[in-house]
């Protein structure tokens, strides 16, 4: 099991320029050659995030681009940032056919169309700490989870993570206490599971398009919203959010997926080579996540921001009858219990 990192924070570049000479291999300046002369099939990478390495889904399409490069012959990763290939549930449903994207790494809630058990990973005040997600998703859950997907035409082959936890952003309000958040607007995701979770807090869940949410906030339409720092930061949310308080209420697991299609089509020696790629590309997503999240901190308190921690626990205790009540309209009560009991360890 991957540990957090709680040493010495080295800047990213210098990490990646780590991770660049470990691909390196023997033989591949003579690849070049054989790349001029032999047809190769190209693996279609759709992810949503900007071309940016201040967003994670990016930094693993990137890595997994670069370790195909430098260790296949026969495949060629082409990365397609920003919905390039059409909204996720579209490019999703393109690859249960065999069409469009070969892969796609994004969040868990959007697959909650696909095989409505794997909502139960997004509850609400469910995850104690990155440990905890990565004993579940790296075991039984994950494992059950991940057929049921392929059941639906997708192949997993690896569980990454948000880097942060979600927390509530506001424009004018500081919030000091859990009740100061009573009835603002705040916008969130566009699924019932976030829906609830934010209403349960006390506040006006108002789902809303990201991309509206900058102009949202500028004109007050939005009194705020919620989510982590690093997308806050990238985004330059803090020009229009002033305060953070720091809730923690949902951390969203992130999955890399293969159309199951494309898959079955591939050699044994692909499929060998793409999944090493996968699990590189998830070790090093996860070795980041601490370090990401606390350098957007610092660079949002650098720029004005406010950042408050509010004593959360009545929210966690009314989250347990919530989580019990999605989880059974789910018919997920049995992974439920089982990601309760890892969290005890």
């Amino acid at each position: 099991m991957l540990r957090r990192n709680h040493g010495r924070c080295f800047p990213i570049l210098a990490i990646i320029a780590i991770f660049i000479a470990g691909c390196q291999s023997p033989g591949t300046a003579g690849g070049d050659a054989r790349e001029k002369s032999i047809p190769k099939k190209v693996i279609k990478l759709s992810h949503s995030h900007q071309a940016d390495f201040t967003s994670e889904l990016q930094l693993a399409a990137w890595i997994f681009q670069q370790w195909i490069h430098d260790h296949s012959d026969d495949l060629e990763v082409k990365i397609y940032a920003a919905n390039a290939l059409g909204q996720e549930r579209e490019v999703y449903e393109g690859m249960q056919l065999g069409s469009g994207a070969s892969c796609v790494v994004s969040g868990t809630a959007i697959l909650n169309n696909f095989t409505p058990r794997i909502g139960v990973l997004d509850l609400p005040f469910l995850w104690r700490d990155y440990d905890h997600v990565y004993k579940v998703l790296d075991g039984e859950v994950g494992d059950t989870l991940a057929w049921e997907l392929e059941q639906a035409g997708f192949k997993v082959l690896g569980w990454l993570n948000s880097w942060g936890y979600r927390n509530v952003v506001t424009s004018n309000k500081e919030i000091k206490t859990a009740q100061d958040l009573k009835g603002l607007k705040i916008r969130t995701i566009q699924t019932p599971v976030y829906l609830a979770a934010l209403n349960a807090m006390g506040v006006n869940a108002t789902p809303m398009a990201f991309g509206e949410v900058y102009t949202g906030m500028q004109t007050g339409v939005l009194d705020g919203f919620e989510h982590n720092a690093t997308v806050i930061w990238a985004n330059k949310f803090y020009e229009v959010g002033n305060y953070i308080t720091l809730t923690r209420h949902l951390l969203g697991p992130v999955v890399f997926i293969f159309s199951k299609k494309a898959w079955d089509r591939l050699s044994d020696n692909d499929k060998e080579v793409i999944q090493e790629a996968v699990t590189m590309a998830r070790d090093v997503e996860r070795g980041l996540t601490s370090i990401r999240e606390r350098e957007a901190f610092r660079k949002l308190q650098e720029h004005g921001v406010i950042i408050n921690e509010i004593d959360t626990r009545s929210f966690a205790e009314r989250a347990v009858e919530l989580q019990n009540n999605l989880a059974e309209e789910m018919g997920a009560l049995d992974l439920l219990e089982r990601i309760r009991a890892a969290g005890q360890d």
